[in-house]
């Protein structure tokens, strides 16, 4: 049978236009709004409005994640093995995915139903946690097919993180548009109404990142070969080359460095944005549009850390981006240490007289004029948003490159499996916070709304103390991992571009670096010999150490 011409793509030379970059980056309104609203939103909504304890939240949250240890390296996998099939060659092996979830993503609503069950919620999770990845981690790796380029690959992933905390602060701010549409009614009904929108909203940018985005093109060669035929015996061999491939990411030094920088920055959000609601209703006394124009103007700084973030990452590197991030945002945490510690007189007094609008506090003109308000209410939060901003961005500017590094060590483009580990090790790790954030929690004597969905309760200084230690260490605990990991990580613009250079050399039959300088660098990025690099290691090579 004659092979399937392939879909047109753009040349290998195309430079990606302002379109392509927003195109793809607008992919991250679903990637991180969806995260936005379930990690600020979902565990606040169980335990306030479903008679959920702390722990059955954290379970929800957790549990489906687990799931994912196979779904997320299967759909990488899956994704990087339909190139030369006539699905991948006819739609796009990334494309297929992403086409498929887009009628189902409004399915999203379906979490936020108030007055059912454990097993609802669980259910109701799990399904759209599973939609979620068909979409995140084909989308992931669009960005490193369309170019090879360092710096074209950071705007890339400025796009991105600029459009994830724009829909950050839109999850953050719309619960108080729909309460003033409402009324002021704080019920579960905003949720509902926020998350009907977003789903419709994830729809949208699902079509725009097809329209606007392209795989990388087929050489010459590629277009030679044939599509392959089913194989009922491969297909059964699928997960144990699936979890080889998986493990042999780990095998690339600047990938688990970069796992560990990753993980350092996002778990100690997750931990955040689980307690920090908890945090505004039982320490600050707060309310939910409280927390949400609190949120807001955490995310607003988020948005500008990345903007500033950008540039840094472009000409420094990653590293002293992500250090700065997390000295911003452990002064953030230390400062809502001192607010628990010194319950300011007065604050609670002045917090009711603004009357739900936060913004009254900076208008001198205004009853609700205060200075302590500010302090203690934004100062913290921006300092802590700024941080968060650059804490996300950095680890994905750094995904788009860990698949050169790899081909220089395996001769092969792998982008879905790293996609596929990245949201995969993401996943169990966040499921592991969450579970144990809910537990501690609730363990700590923390008392949800039983029979009484949106009313608040008065919780014991034990509970109060639990919350807020959780809300200050968790975090700044698990930073530490990944700035000590950021110390021996050595993947910047300059180290990037003598890599390229040698992989360009390996492809035309080279076995020998270009200068020992060369050697050394790609050496210590890929954590093997020069002479085991371009596959020459499958069987009997010896990682280095």
């Amino acid at each position: 049978m004659a092979s399937s011409a392939p879909a047109p793509v753009p040349s290998a030379q195309c430079e990606p236009r302002w379109y392509n970059y927003w195109g793809w980056g607008s992919g991250d309104m679903l990637g991180a709004g969806a995260q936005a609203v379930v990690t600020g939103w979902l565990f606040y909504f169980f335990t306030r409005f479903c008679d959920l304890s702390p722990t059955e939240a954290g379970l929800i949250l957790g549990l489906p994640r687990l799931l994912e240890a196979i779904t997320c390296p299967l759909i990488g996998y899956v994704s990087d093995n339909l190139r030369h099939t006539w699905l991948g060659r006819r739609i796009g092996r990334r494309k297929i995915f992403l086409i498929a979830t887009i009628p189902l993503l409004p399915s999203f609503a379906l979490i936020f139903v108030a007055g059912h069950s454990f097993t609802y919620y669980l259910l109701t999770f799990i399904f759209f946690e599973f939609v979620y990845t068909m979409f995140l981690i084909p989308w992931e790796t669009l960005a490193a097919e369309m170019t090879n380029d360092y710096r074209r690959k950071a705007k890339f992933a400025g796009a991105r993180m600029i459009i994830a905390q724009s829909s950050a602060i839109l999850a953050s701010y719309l619960p108080t548009l729909i309460i003033g549409a409402l009324g002021g009614k704080d019920s579960p009904s905003t949720f509902l109404i926020m998350a009907a929108i977003f789903g419709a909203i994830f729809s949208l940018v699902v079509l725009l990142v097809v329209i606007f985005t392209w795989e990388r093109p087929y050489s010459d060669a590629e277009k030679l070969v044939q599509p392959t035929p089913f194989d009922l015996k491969a297909a059964t061999l699928i997960p144990v080359v699936m979890f080889r491939d998986l493990f042999s990411t780990l095998r690339i030094r600047a990938f688990r460095q970069h796992l560990s920088i990753y993980l350092g920055g996002y778990i100690s959000q997750d931990i955040f944005n689980t307690a920090f609601p908890i945090f505004v209703l039982t320490v600050m006394m707060g309310t939910t549009v409280i927390i949400s124009q609190l949120m807001t103007s955490m995310y607003v700084a988020q948005l500008i850390s990345v903007l500033v973030a950008i540039n840094i990452v472009i000409r420094t590197g990653p590293v002293i981006a992500y250090r700065i991030a997390s000295g911003f945002f452990s002064a953030g945490l230390v400062l809502l240490l001192a607010f628990y510690l010194l319950r300011p007189a007065g604050f609670t007094a002045d917090l009711h007289a603004l009357g739900g609008n936060t913004l009254s506090a900076f208008n001198p003109a205004s009853p609700a004029f205060s200075p302590m308000l500010i302090f203690w209410m934004f100062v913290p939060v921006m300092l802590a948003g700024l941080g968060r901003g650059t804490l996300n961005f950095v680890p994905w500017s750094v995904y788009n490159y860990l698949p050169d590094v790899d081909e220089a060590v395996t001769a092969r483009r792998r982008e879905g499996i790293f996609a596929g580990v990245m949201t995969l090790v993401r996943k169990l790790a966040q499921s592991g916070a969450v579970i144990l954030t809910g537990w501690i929690i609730d363990l700590g004597g923390y008392a949800s709304p039983k029979g009484m969905p949106g009313e608040t309760v008065q919780q014991s200084p034990q509970a109060i103390a639990t919350v807020t230690g959780l809300l200050v260490l968790g975090p700044i605990l698990v930073m530490l991992g990944g700035l000590v990991a950021s110390w021996r990580f050595r993947l910047n613009a300059r180290t990037h571009g003598v890599l390229m250079a040698e992989i360009e050399r390996l492809k035309t039959g080279e076995t020998t670096p270009s200068s020992p300088e060369a050697q050394a660098i790609v050496e210590d990025l890929s954590g093997w010999r020069y002479d085991q690099l371009w596959g020459r290691n499958a069987v009997a090579g010896r990682q280095r150490t």
